[in-house]
């Protein structure tokens, strides 16, 4: 049957210094374990949308596969919870320290980042792309836009895939990472080449974001939001473009300018 987004429940609300009873739309929170041939690699929080996607993107962002052609089977029962993946090489999970891992929807460190699969999976950008300063604003727009889901519930994080021209793909997920790993998954299941490609986010630019858009390989990463001093580092380190603050008709540059040309005119 599967599982919905969000759901309808009844709340009390404050108002006008009344109490009333009031109904409000809650994001859902699924939990996912994914089993790789047959053993148990991890569970993770996320919103039951476009759920191949995320699984593939995120073993691609873990280094387990390259390529979605990595995997030779995939089932995903939703009213169980579980994700069961075959993938063509034995896997060693003690030796990747990734099992049986609980990948909460909200805390970063709950990725244990830093771990040798970023080392080995985050990719310093070779992209040539060029981005007009009013692209950034109009992307950030048609994204937020889009989002049916934050507009009824606040509770989720928005990210798109996008060209200078137009939003490529966009999802949704609760988690942050697991938004990313999905447009992860678009992509390697597309084929869609991702060097002159732009992640637009609706949250911060942590350190965990950062890293993810490098996995992905774009070159530029534009955010509503602040970024932190370790992500402007890992974006300085790995010629990423990060871009923050994107509000009304005005946004900073925290790291490869020369990708952002100026206004017209």
């Amino acid at each position: 049957m599967g599982h919905e987004m969000s759901e309808k429940r009844p709340i009390v609300r404050y108002e006008n210094g009344q109490l009333i009873e009031a109904e409000d739309e809650i994001v859902s929170e699924f939990p996912l374990t994914i089993y790789i041939n047959g053993e148990e690699f991890a569970t993770m929080v996320c919103t039951p949308t476009h759920l191949e996607e995320l699984v593939i993107g995120f073993l691609a962002s873990e280094g387990v596969i390259l390529f979605k052609d990595d995997i030779t089977d995939l089932k995903i029962d939703e009213d169980m919870g579980f994700a069961r993946v075959t993938v063509n090489s034995k896997l060693d999970l003690a030796k990747q320290d990734h099992s049986k891992r609980f990948i909460g929807s909200c805390c970063g460190k709950s990725r244990q980042f830093y771990l040798q699969s970023d080392v080995r999976t985050a990719k310093t950008s070779m992209a040539n792309i060029i981005v007009d300063a009013k692209d950034c604003i109009r992307l950030m727009k048609t994204m937020q836009e889009n989002s049916l889901l934050f507009k009824n519930t606040g509770g989720v994080h928005n990210a798109a895939l996008c060209n200078t021209e137009e939003v490529i793909v966009d999802r949704t997920d609760i988690g942050r990472h697991n938004a990313l790993d999905k447009l992860y998954g678009h992509s390697l299941i597309n084929k869609i080449p991702v060097r002159d490609k732009i992640i637009v986010f609706s949250g911060r630019i942590s350190s965990e974001v950062l890293l993810k858009s490098a996995k992905i390989g774009v070159g530029v990463i534009l955010s509503k939001s602040a970024p932190t001093d370790l992500a402007i580092n890992l974006a300085d380190d790995l010629n990423i473009t990060a871009v923050g603050f994107i509000r009304g008709q005005t946004f900073n540059v925290y790291s490869h300018p020369e990708r952002i040309s100026k206004w017209d005119g």
